[in-house]
């Protein structure tokens, strides 16, 4: 097993998946810019050229239309957006047409097996409208399967997984995890789609968390550690489908539920998880679930109020300790700087 970028695993898992599979190309704003969408798609454009990555004007909603059609007839679009901000443009080919394909036709018209690369996150003064997490909306739609990697092995696991499924899929990537790395394998090993992993067993307080929030719970829970704090993290991976039952099995051990997203509270992913344990795992809860999610109102764009915005792994751990009743002062030091420079 080596060591790799999150960045280095998914070019690595496209890369695979291609040669494999001559039906798959790639295409989007910036898929063959030097850049090359914070390296993942540079070797794919080396390797496979214009024939199969090329450029894409900024027409999203046509260019999902085009891919759908692709999809439909035998090919295996995958469609990048460097912000997922502007995907909402592709929202009606994607929800109207993709998702439901397989359903408008009784099965007599194959499928629609595109899928859609979304870039998310903070940093960099992003703002209001290109700092965004639109992975609640998608998964509210039944017919695309939404996944959120948060750690290298399944950034690959994952898009190769996306580009084997029958159906839309949507892969939700966050901007502050391209430069983290861990242990992936040479091999194309799929990560299985609708599958928890609990990244890290406890036996205080279940983590359940989404994206970076996955990877800044692993943070925590490791320094927690130190302070006698045992606690358990699970990485969703995929939202929709979700796997309930490696939820409920956790809280059931631990007694406490923490849920962490990269979104907003009202309407999002950690109010359906929190809803779940209520409504199938109440009685193994000895404290009230809690949320951490983002403040209720779009993002900032300077510096300071980003810092006051975003939940941290410190974040995490002050109400881990809170929940546990300990003191849980002087946490500032469990956060890190953020890598993320731009310029996307």
């Amino acid at each position: 097993m080596r060591q790799l970028k999150y960045w280095q695993a998914l070019s690595e898992g496209i890369v695979q998946a291609m040669e494999r599979d001559p039906d798959i190309f790639m295409t989007g704003i910036a898929v063959d810019y030097p850049s090359g969408i914070f390296g993942t798609t540079v070797e794919a454009t080396k390797r496979f050229g214009p024939e199969r990555v090329f450029d894409a004007p900024a027409m999203e909603n046509a260019l999902t239309g085009i891919a759908v059609g692709a999809a439909a007839v035998g090919k295996r679009p995958i469609v990048v957006h460097p912000r997922n901000d502007f995907m909402f443009l592709a929202f009606d080919m994607l929800i109207n047409l993709a998702a439901k394909w397989k359903y408008m036709y009784g099965g007599n018209s194959g499928t629609a097996p595109i899928v859609v690369r979304a870039v998310v996150g903070r940093g960099w003064g992003q703002g209001a409208t290109h700092s965004q997490s639109l992975q609640a909306p998608l998964a509210h739609f039944p017919g695309l399967c939404v996944v959120l990697p948060a750690f290298p092995c399944d950034a690959k696991g994952l898009v190769l997984s996306a580009l084997q499924h029958t159906g839309p899929v949507v892969i939700i990537e966050h901007r502050s995890l391209y430069d983290t790395s861990g242990d992936v394998s040479e091999d194309p090993v799929p990560t299985p789609l609708g599958k928890a992993a609990v990244v890290r067993e406890g036996s205080d307080v279940t983590i359940v968390a989404t994206s970076f929030m996955a990877y800044e719970s692993l943070h925590a829970a490791q320094e927690l550690a130190k302070m006698g704090v045992d606690a358990e993290v699970i990485d969703l991976r995929t939202i929709r489908p979700l796997d309930e039952q490696t939820v409920l099995t956790s809280v059931r051990k631990t007694g406490r539920l923490i849920v962490a997203d990269t979104s907003w509270e009202l309407c999002g992913v950690s109010s359906e998880i929190a809803a779940l344990v209520a409504e199938k795992g109440f009685s193994y809860l000895k404290a009230p679930v809690r949320r951490i999610a983002l403040a209720d109102c779009p993002a900032p764009v300077s510096q300071p109020l980003e810092n006051a915005f975003y939940p941290t792994a410190s974040t995490i751990a002050k109400v881990v300790m809170a929940m546990l009743d300990k003191e849980h002062a002087g946490l500032g030091h469990l956060d890190r700087a953020d890598s993320f420079k731009g310029p996307y």
